[in-house]
């Protein structure tokens, strides 16, 4: 959301950006001033993504107010008069809007605001990301596991959960198969999705698709029947993860 304050001292004009602003779905309306001295205080403590200024108010220039913050913010000036639109822009001012203001006018800089903002970067990545998966779905992610005698090629999805003891971690297999690597259980963490694999315990990753049962005692049933202890720091993880599946 774009997060929007106005520094503008007629009333009716408040009113009027007013009535535009809030049928603009990614806008809030923050507040708005009459005065620089309020203005201030108001702008440094709501911390705004947009502010609409005019320059001329009734105590002073908001150009002096606005090139002493030190705000990471769009400022747009909507004025009756231009002889201060080349100071505006030397301010970095995205806009510089003439009275009467356009709907439509204020409706464009607004989306330009809005496309220069991190919520609307983020959406759109999120969007093509989801965009991807849709065109080009994933194939069933394997792992190459080594052994002493062989390299076996694993589905992901087949491992229950993993056991790490003395440096050699095991992977406990669908259908009873086991195989031990020469490799510590962080290795793999770091390879496995944690939205998937959860490490709830120093010695124990598991694959949350084969969990069967949590017990308040601080142990997960797998399917296979396994009981794993689950360390104190790693029951509110597990809980939470839990809970989400409800």
């Amino acid at each position: 959301m774009l997060k929007i304050y106005i520094l503008e001292d007629e009333l009716n004009i408040v009113r009027y950006l007013w009535s535009i602003l809030e049928n603009i779905p990614y806008v809030t309306l923050l507040g708005h001033s009459t005065e620089i001295g309020k203005g201030r205080s108001d702008i440094e403590q709501m911390m705004p993504d947009v502010i609409l200024s005019d320059i001329q108010l009734k105590d002073g220039l908001s150009l002096e107010l606005l090139a002493s913050l030190n705000l990471d913010v769009n400022i747009i000036f909507i004025t009756a008069y231009d002889q201060y639109a080349i100071e505006a822009l030397n301010l970095g001012a995205i806009g510089y809007l003439v009275k009467p203001i356009e709907p439509v006018q204020l409706t464009e800089i607004m989306e330009k605001c809005y496309r220069r903002s991190n919520d609307f970067k983020f959406n759109q990545t999120q969007l093509q990301i989801a965009e991807h998966h849709i065109k080009h779905p994933s194939k069933a992610r394997k792992i190459a596991l080594k052994t002493f005698e062989f390299t076996q090629i694993v589905d992901v999805d087949d491992i229950l959960y993993c056991f790490s003891d003395k440096g050699y971690t095991t992977f406990f297999l669908k259908e009873g198969v086991s195989l031990m690597v020469s490799k510590v259980i962080k290795h793999y963490e770091a390879m496995l999705a944690d939205t998937q694999f959860i490490r709830c315990h120093q010695s124990y990753l598991i694959n949350s698709l084969y969990i069967h049962k949590y017990y308040k005692d601080g142990q997960i049933e797998m399917k296979d029947g396994k009981m794993i202890p689950v360390s104190s720091r790693k029951r509110e993880t597990i809980i939470q993860f839990i809970d989400g599946l409800c």
